[in-house]
């Protein structure tokens, strides 16, 4: 058998302690790691106009640097976060093992996020609410909530058939599959099938939101997936027209550090901008 390649890892630089972690300067081509929250339902807020906005309440609960992955382009590092905390004699011994190489305990849940090479962090490091900051843009995975066999006017919103006048059973059938030529129906027809329990992500949600002392985030807007369910949560990429901080925010890099970075307040609430829009423009 031919001996396996080494990856080249010489420009990750990677702090061997989390004492050592220090603060550095956020730049547009830095790529900071996610975190891992539990979806604790919707609620509703009021921003500084006074119009309400429908929220939905993530929280952090000892999310950790679990380990670094190596990938065979040191310039697009991973990072493997993990979420919770879970009893050892619930967890598999592969992954036991794991955990003990790396020196933290057991995990609930565990997903990968990439990274550039100065936005790195140490194994063990604490990943808290206040890594974010209010009025910025994030995206959310998860498996969304699963619906069962479902037809064609819930899956897809086919209009159906007419009520009456004509109509024998046949109010809320998918209608034709195809025709004499080719004689098949093609690859990626619409029709009844399993609706739901898929990954989904959502982009760009606006923080609305950050509470450092409950560790939880508001999303404006709506999460996939059924309450207690993990989020993966992750400054947005897909920036066309946006920015992904508010204009003079103070980024956390490559996160917040207790005793380094400013002390916040309790809550930290996003800054809609803009008119009043109750008020009507005049022209």
């Amino acid at each position: 058998m031919a001996a396996k390649a080494k990856l080249p890892q010489s420009k990750l630089r990677f702090s061997p302690k989390v004492a050592e972690l220090k603060l550095g300067a956020y730049t547009p081509q830095s790529q900071r790691t996610g975190a891992i929250a539990r979806k604790k339902g919707m609620s509703a807020m009021w921003d500084e106009w006074g119009v309400r906005v429908p929220v939905t309440v993530l929280q952090l609960e000892n999310v950790q640097v679990v380990s670094l992955v190596k990938t065979s382009n040191p310039d697009h590092p991973r990072i493997q976060i993990g979420y919770g905390i879970r009893k050892e004699k619930n967890t598999t011994k592969p992954l036991m093992g794991h955990f003990k190489a790396q020196g933290v305990k057991p995990k609930a849940r565990l997903f990968e996020f990439p990274i550039t090479p100065d936005a790195a962090l140490p194994v063990g490091t604490e990943i808290t609410a206040a890594h974010f900051v209010p009025g910025q843009l994030v995206d959310v995975s998860a498996t969304s909530i699963g619906k069962g066999f479902q037809g064609v006017m819930k899956r897809w919103g086919f209009s159906g058939g007419r009520a009456s006048h004509g109509n024998s059973l046949a109010h809320r059938t998918p209608g034709s599959t195809g025709n004499i030529n080719p004689g098949r129906v093609y690859p990626g027809k619409k029709m009844p099938g399993r609706m739901g329990g898929k990954s989904a992500t959502v982009l760009r949600l606006p923080v609305m939101k950050v509470d450092t002392a409950l560790n939880c985030i508001w999303l404006k807007g709506s999460v996939p997936g059924p309450d207690e369910q993990f989020i993966k949560v992750r400054d947005s990429i897909k920036l066309v027209k946006h920015k992904l901080f508010p204009e003079g925010a103070s980024v956390p890099f490559p996160t917040y550090i207790p005793g380094q970075s400013p002390e916040l307040p309790r809550e930290l609430i996003a800054k809609t901008g803009g008119q009043d829009p109750l008020i009507p423009r005049v022209d």
